[in-house]
């Protein structure tokens, strides 16, 4: 075979190859579902109920509150007493705990043994999508930081 055979013959491949390729790209392209063209969908809203007792002074009850990124959701404050600041509070705490804002004290932790009060709290609902039901105590120091980094969520029982 000559070299101007040769040279033919692979630009007819070259040519058929990428005439191939093109038919390919226009069939798929006229395949693919049409994709909707609408408003940016909005970040998902997290609901949280929270249960307060024996805190005193006022602050047990059953309280709601309604976030969306981080803030109140507006009109829908539910009936916590700042519903910002707790919006806030859980927000900050799942940014700092690595996403495990209500994650129990770990096993095997060492803790002071220090009694905070008799005070329990549960929250259950959800946060970023993820279900939540986590139980809150003031039993010994790390019990007491963990409820410390949700305040306002939980009262504040420092004063």
């Amino acid at each position: 075979m000559s070299q101007v055979m040769f040279v033919a013959a692979v630009r007819r491949l070259v040519a058929a190859t990428a005439a191939s390729v093109a038919s390919v790209a226009v069939s798929v392209a006229a395949s693919a579902p049409a994709v909707a063209q609408g408003p940016a969908v909005q970040p998902y809203v997290d609901h949280l109920t929270v249960t307060v007792r024996d805190a005193g002074r006022g602050a047990d009850g059953t309280y709601e509150v309604y976030c969306r990124g981080g803030r109140a959701e507006r009109g829908r404050e539910g009936l916590h007493p700042d519903p910002g600041g707790a919006c806030r509070a859980v927000a900050r705490s799942v940014r700092e705990g690595g996403g495990e804002g209500f994650a129990p004290v770990a096993r095997g932790s060492v803790c002071t043994m220090l009694y905070g009060a008799p005070a329990t709290a549960r929250v259950t609902g959800s946060w970023a999508g993820w279900p939540v039901d986590a139980v809150f105590d003031r039993s010994d120091g790390c019990e007491i930081a963990r409820w410390d980094r949700l305040v306002p969520l939980l009262p504040d029982l420092r004063r």
